[in-house]
């Protein structure tokens, strides 16, 4: 009998302990199965040098950042400033996938703001996002000389997350082996 009357006191207890764990996670981590895992291989046309393609092979050898972005995109216009920034200081190459956009409002949108990528490829139906796993934009990928995504950033890169997450960490894949 008093086994009984402790079910519904136990229930309770495990949905309170699985609230607080729920709301201890920070929402804007969202795992992906391809950190630690090879990267995508992609080839696709280059949105600023028409007629060019660009792809991860031509990244090898190098750590490097893939920034998915967007010309409509309100939070990667918040983030742009600090790509450009790190672009102009040469703190790490970054390559910017033109995710599900018009390539002239794309092109336009650098002209006006300024291109941090060292090369930017066209992603017009987001068959790559998918590989990459994205679930919108802005999303950076850390890729390593090997071609390996050492981490995955959901949101605008903050100068804090460029200093203390993806710098440190792209210095940590230049001193593996």
């Amino acid at each position: 009998m008093k086994l009984r009357s402790l079910v519904p006191l136990l229930l309770f207890l495990g949905l309170v302990a699985m609230l607080a764990v729920g709301l201890g996670l920070d929402p804007r981590e969202l795992p992906s199965p391809l950190v630690r895992r090879p990267a995508p291989p992609f080839t696709l046309a280059r949105l600023d040098a028409p007629g060019g393609q660009f792809g991860l092979d031509d990244m090898r050898g190098r750590v490097w950042l893939l920034n998915v972005w967007a010309s409509w995109c309100v939070a990667c216009r918040v983030e742009h400033p600090v790509l450009l920034r790190a672009a102009r200081e040469g703190r790490i190459a970054i390559v910017g996938l033109d995710y599900k956009d018009e390539d002239s409002a794309a092109r336009e949108w650098l002209a006006r703001l300024g291109n941090p990528y060292i090369a930017t490829v066209l992603d017009p139906r987001g068959k790559l996002g998918i590989d990459y796993g994205v679930y919108g934009v802005p999303e950076t990928f850390l890729i390593d000389a090997q071609g390996v995504i050492r981490y995955k950033h959901v949101g605008p890169v903050t100068q804090d997350v460029l200093d203390n997450i993806l710098i440190p960490r792209a210095r940590e894949a230049l001193n593996e082996p």
